[in-house]
């Protein structure tokens, strides 16, 4: 609990940490910080104080939960990428080792105060350092970034099937390949778009695409579902606005004879930014990204 100051203390920071963790455990593909942070919220309510504001803005709560990550993420234990967090293995045996909540937070400053003072200029460890402090600008940095990639994911999950197929037609071309046929709207046979590395379709590969528009992971029996559809001469992306299971990604990855690319929604985008300069006007719009520059801060 936090004291009759207001300052909040490791036991109870190790606390909402750990509960952190085992939601993070819960979903071991990632999982939006927003979501995690409600999940938190609802295992470990807050406290009066913590439901108060700081001067600078924003809940003392939500505040206090981005700002112990940061020990985790630097101590190798967390990941963020897009706005989506995840356990990595070495976080999972911190986890089942330390089971002490002031404990497994301790170490992570440990080992955050660690990697600090390996940087240019660091510091060695402060030990009277308070366990939480008040907003700074990275974390401004990271929610205003996370708030973007989840525009991002939502808009994906909502776009319409057809013109998500003319999109990831738009990106094949702006990559240099030539489409030369787009699924129209009813059955499809399991295949959504095809593509040529040439522009008359004269030399192989032929390139077969399907689409999902999907919040899920595709699995295994799917991705084999369109397996089936090539030939030797023929090479296979299975895109997805949602990611693929494990075994889905062993399978692709163990192909000898098909040849097989799996593009989840975070490659998707990813190569949208890469080649978003000859993306044609038309094709753009179905994606409409704008960077938007500023200074961001040191770690």
């Amino acid at each position: 609990m936090s004291n009759k100051t207001g300052q909040v203390t490791r036991q109870r920071v190790g606390k909402l940490m750990r509960t952190l963790f085992e939601i993070l455990l819960e979903n071991p593909e990632g999982i939006q910080a927003g979501a995690v942070l409600a999940e938190v919220e609802k295992r470990v309510p807050p406290t009066d104080y913590e439901n108060g504001s700081y001067p600078s803005g924003g809940r003392r709560y939500e505040k206090i939960v981005r700002f112990a990550t940061v020990d985790l993420v630097k101590a190798g234990w967390m990941l963020k990428d897009k706005g989506i967090w995840s356990a990595t293995e070495i976080g999972k045996e911190a986890f089942e080792q330390l089971t002490d909540p002031t404990d497994f937070y301790k170490r992570a400053v440990q080992l955050y105060h660690e990697w600090k003072a390996a940087q240019p200029e660091g510091e060695a460890a402060d030990e009277t350092k308070p366990a939480v402090i008040a907003p700074s600008a990275s974390q401004t940095f990271e929610e205003a970034e996370e708030r973007a990639w989840a525009e991002i994911w939502d808009y994906l999950q909502r776009i319409d099937p057809y013109e998500l197929q003319n999109l990831v037609a738009g990106l094949l071309e702006a990559m240099g390949y030539h489409v030369s046929w787009i699924a129209p709207p009813g059955k499809d046979a399991g295949m959504d778009v095809l593509a040529w590395t040439d522009p008359l379709g004269t030399k192989p590969p032929r390139i077969k695409i399907q689409v999902k528009r999907r919040k899920d992971n595709i699995a295994v029996d799917e991705l084999r579902s369109f397996l089936a559809l090539l030939g030797e001469d023929d090479v296979g992306l299975f895109v997805t606005t949602g990611g693929f299971t494990k075994d889905a990604q062993d399978e692709a990855r163990t192909q000898e004879k098909r040849k097989i690319t799996l593009i989840d929604r975070k490659r998707l985008v990813e190569l949208w930014i890469e080649y978003i300069d000859r993306i044609g006007q038309e094709a753009r719009q179905l994606l409409p990204l704008k960077p938007i520059y500023f200074l961001a801060p040191r770690d």
